[in-house]
């Protein structure tokens, strides 16, 4: 693989990612080894910015629920120029984690629901609502490609309580 995970404190991280002019095979080559990255890590969800392309492109892999009730994780989907629009106003509070801060994990309000479209793996439309952690993820990667970090929604005294956490992947990641 010729890219690897960046980290909280990489000025990588902060930039606002341009859109993806065309879906060449080498997008598709970088989607697939972001793919690759997230699983290696065991994430859910991988922005480009986060292994060092400022472009508008993210993977995930949604949850998927087994008929005997037991979650797993489904097939990666890939999303290239998302616009995400009208949130539901119902917000749902759950822990929150990125591979870029790892080993952190915060409680985050986000909307309940989320319509998105996209260009698939092949460069196709797509649109889709999204319910849930489905939702929470699509909202959590598409952050990534304006440079925001899930840490910036958090309130100012959780973000306080967590300085030092951050001070330490700083550290150890730099």
């Amino acid at each position: 693989m010729k890219h690897t995970l960046l980290y909280y404190g990489n000025p990588l991280l902060r930039k606002k990612c341009q859109n993806v002019e065309e879906v060449t095979p080498q997008i598709r080559e970088l989607a697939l080894e972001m793919i690759a990255i997230m699983d290696a890590k065991r994430g859910v969800g991988l922005a480009a910015s986060q292994v060092g392309e400022l472009i508008r492109i993210f993977v995930i892999r949604p949850e998927v629920t087994l008929p005997n009730n037991e979650i797993t994780l489904g097939k990666p989907e890939v999303f290239i120029n998302p616009r995400l629009y009208d949130p539901s106003k119902e917000v749902v509070v759950m822990a929150e984690g990125c591979l870029s801060l790892p080993g952190l994990h915060v409680e985050l309000g986000r909307p309940m629901e989320i319509s998105v479209d996209a260009l698939d793996f092949n460069g196709n439309p797509i649109t889709l609502r999204a319910t849930g952690f489905k939702a929470r993820e699509l909202m959590h990667e598409n952050d990534h490609l304006n440079g925001v970090l899930f840490i910036d929604r958090l309130p100012v005294k959780v973000k306080k309580e967590i300085e030092p956490i951050l001070r330490d992947i700083k550290q150890k990641h730099a």
